[in-house]
């Protein structure tokens, strides 16, 4: 059976005006009670401004036991990977073990590119950026001293605490293209796309299984998909909601961002057929990002997909 996680509402709460996190918390217990497998929180700076996903996670890890908790997704180029892998190491400690890392490299939107520029790093070079500084996290999680000479510099260099796991938490890398979704078989333990539609999915996860057969991974790879919906009674209601929702969340026009990202609005059957089919074609593992009242849509929705 697929597992199901939910996204925690850090930009939308946000974009309410609510910069606390008690309600989060709150809100993450909730979804454990009912039956949730993973929480998950998203990443940005100045884009999509929100609450940094490592310190919250680390509450979440502390606070929410035996479910998974994890990035959808971190974008690792915004940080240096030295304390990219403390930080990293240190809630796998807290979560012992529960964590994952689910890694893009962001689109390319205006606003994207002048948060990589605010951080200091170059947009252009942002996928070389995030594989070097995940091979330099990994070889600080082995625990023996790494010399790097690269982007970064590191001379004799060793990291404690070690991950909580040998080897450090999995990585999911968020890929919707042939070359990243090849490059997630060879090098990562998992691929994390956030759409576009059912066909396109299964067309993709196809290249995925077979990319890993022939980099000799056929085994205990990991994909997810994470999925944008709205549960409504009215569908047009529901398709609004999430039009709205989006053009909101990423300030650009919801007909661009459906066109790569996987959303369904209406009643509970048409979500739940919805979010089906991806677990059929392929999907091990689907994140959840609510458009509506939360509260009400959680227990409907995990009632509906774990009795599948």
């Amino acid at each position: 059976m697929a597992k199901i996680g939910y996204l925690l509402p850090t930009r939308e709460n946000i974009l309410l005006g609510d910069h606390g996190t008690r309600s989060l918390l709150d809100r993450a217990e909730f979804a454990r009670h009912l039956g949730y497998d993973a929480l998950w929180i998203g990443d940005s700076l100045l884009a999509r401004p929100r609450h940094d996903p490592l310190t919250l996670l680390a509450a979440v890890a502390a606070a929410v036991p035996a479910v998974t908790v994890g990035t959808a997704v971190l974008l690792p180029m915004l940080r240096n990977p030295v304390v990219l892998a403390h930080q990293l190491a240190t809630v796998d400690q807290i979560s012992e073990g529960r964590l994952v890392v689910g890694a893009g490299i962001a689109a390319d939107t205006p606003a994207v590119r002048r948060e990589f520029r605010a951080a200091g790093v170059d947009f252009e070079k942002r996928v070389g950026t995030l594989l070097e500084g995940l091979r330099l996290c990994r070889a600080l999680w082995t625990g023996e001293a790494v010399n790097w000479d690269g982007r970064w510099q590191v001379d004799e260099g060793v990291l404690a605490p070690m991950p909580y796991r040998d080897g450090g938490p999995p990585v999911w890398l968020a890929s919707s293209v042939p070359q990243g979704i090849v490059r997630a078989a060879k090098h990562f333990d998992g691929w994390f796309p956030i759409g576009p539609n059912v066909e396109k999915f299964a067309e993709n996860q196809e290249l995925f299984t077979t990319s890993a057969k022939d980099a000799g991974r056929p085994d205990g790879l990991t994909t997810a998909i994470y999925l944008t919906v709205a549960v409504d009674a009215n569908e047009e209601a529901a398709d609004t909601a999430i039009n709205r929702y989006l053009e909101a969340y990423y300030n650009a026009p919801a007909a661009v961002m459906r066109g790569f990202q996987a959303c369904c609005g209406g009643d509970l059957s048409t979500v739940q057929t919805f979010v089906r089919s991806y677990i059929e074609a392929g999907a091990d593992h689907v994140v959840l990002r609510l458009v509506g009242d939360h509260q009400a849509m959680l227990p409907e929705l995990i009632d509906v997909l774990k009795s599948d």
